[in-house]
């Protein structure tokens, strides 16, 4: 069954098509939520928060945005709110959060050397990341780790597009700084460059 079809029926109280949401959406969620919150009970807590929030307020949802997009920033929010309630700033990303393939991850079969490098990487990326201000901790992880577009994420933070680029710009030079003074990385590119949109 099609999406637009199961949000329709869960509007109308079907608990199977909600649940039918729910299981098409619940990874990208939880996985979303562990990037902000750094550890798994906090992100499942989130998680679990997000869904609530959905199943009440599912009739507000306007269309004109992709489901995937609202819930993006019900995660957001629901995220950001547990830090500041907990006023947690010690960021600990668990190793596990980051794919392979995104941030700086492109070979699927790396050499013993290469994937120890890599999990170094890896490691001081997380650990990068935790050091960067909400703001631009928030606009990598949905850009670099979650996909988003540039007007996905303008939608999500409720921002415009050039706000998001700004920042995205800045985050990226910051990350980069961080990784050079670590010591171990001097061979990253510079922050300019290209950027796909």
């Amino acid at each position: 069954m099609e999406e637009t079809e199961l949000l329709r029926r869960a509007r109308a109280g079907d608990r199977d098509a909600f649940g039918a949401l729910v299981e098409l959406h619940q990874r990208r969620v939880y996985h979303h939520a562990l990037r902000m919150v750094g550890n798994e009970e906090d992100a499942a807590d989130v998680a679990q928060e997000v869904f609530l929030k959905v199943w009440r307020c599912l009739s507000r949802f306007r269309e004109d945005s992709a489901f995937s997009t609202w819930l993006y920033k019900l995660t957001d929010n629901a995220a950001l709110d547990l830090l500041r309630r907990e006023k947690k700033r010690r960021w600990d990303l668990a190793l596990d959060g980051l794919p392979a393939d995104g941030l700086f991850f492109a070979d699927p079969a790396p050499s013993p050397q290469e994937a120890l490098e890599e999990k170094d990487l890896r490691r001081a990326v997380a650990e990068g990341l935790a050091k960067l201000s909400g703001d631009h901790r928030r606009v990598l992880v949905l850009r670099e780790i979650d996909g988003l577009s540039y007007g996905e994420i303008a939608e999500v933070l409720d921002v415009d597009l050039g706000t998001v680029k700004s920042r995205i710009a800045r985050a990226r030079m910051s990350l980069a700084k961080i990784l050079r003074e670590g010591g171990n990385f001097s061979g990253l590119p510079p922050s300019k460059g290209t950027d796909r949109r």
